[in-house]
């Protein structure tokens, strides 16, 4: 992460709970956007092939950002998103990994 990257609000994991995270990844639109994040590392909306308008596509994010699972930073009127990966694998040890490979 540079330091002059503007980041959005996300929550602090040590204060989500197991049920929120899980009702996040039971959204077959979510689980499919969390897999190809996987892949790709970073991503924007309109980068994700989704089946879906960009505009839900905006709003599951958002949705999987305040579930704490993803980490979006502000690139001019970008809005590129990652997996926070060594965050919930501390959180919830095997968890992101067990769902991505149940996913395939």
């Amino acid at each position: 992460m540079r330091q002059e990257d503007t980041w959005l609000p996300q929550p602090d994991l040590a204060r989500i709970d197991i049920g929120t995270v899980l009702q996040s990844l039971a959204d077959p639109v979510r689980l499919q956007m969390i897999r190809q994040l996987d892949a790709l590392g970073e991503a924007t909306c309109s980068e994700l092939e989704m089946p879906v308008k960009i505009s839900t596509v905006s709003h599951h994010m958002t949705q999987l950002r305040l579930a704490g699972l993803v980490s979006t930073r502000i690139v001019g009127t970008a809005r590129p998103s990652r997996l926070r990966k060594a965050e919930l694998e501390k959180r919830f040890p095997g968890l992101l990994r067990a769902v991505l490979r149940a996913a395939r």
